[in-house]
């Protein structure tokens, strides 16, 4: 009987692969974390949810979502679907789905997003341009979707 990979076992024609198991400490459902204590400069693109807990200076890019947690700090224009604030983030945020800041989050940025939410104790410091999905999942102004929904809109001249 000999060890086969990922410390399985190998009888005869029968193969028992095991994978080891993830470290208690690691968060579930992410496919990056940054760790408190780590830097990381440059360019981030992903496709399923980051956790930063460390330090990151550049750009993000997101199909799904960023958590930036308590002990993060992000200084990056970021462009993820969701976005989740617990630490602090100094750039623009553009997120498609929702923005999310904690109480203890600090935001030195401008957020477009048709969603967001923020609790009490939360420090944002910028400017928020609401925006609507429209039927085909593309997302809209509200200005647009209220001219084309036959709202009447008044403009100074």
């Amino acid at each position: 009987m000999g060890m086969g990979f990922g410390g399985g076992r190998r009888d005869g024609d029968n193969t028992t692969v095991t994978k080891p198991a993830a470290p208690a400490s690691a968060p579930g459902d992410l496919s990056a974390f940054i760790d408190q204590g780590s830097e990381f400069e440059g360019k981030l693109s992903f496709k399923d949810t980051v956790r930063i807990d460390g330090h990151f200076r550049g750009e993000i890019a997101s199909e799904n979502t960023l958590i930036v947690g308590e002990t993060g700090t992000v200084e990056a224009t970021i462009r993820s679907k969701n976005v989740v604030i617990s630490g602090s983030v100094s750039g623009d945020v553009f997120a498609p789905g929702s923005v999310v800041l904690h109480k203890s989050a600090c935001l030195d940025g401008n957020i477009e997003t048709p969603h967001l939410s923020i609790e009490d104790g939360a420090t944002f410091n910028g400017s928020v341009s609401m925006k609507a999905a429209n039927k085909s999942g593309n997302v809209a102004s509200i200005e647009n979707a209220t001219t084309q929904g036959g709202g009447n809109k008044q403009h100074k001249g």
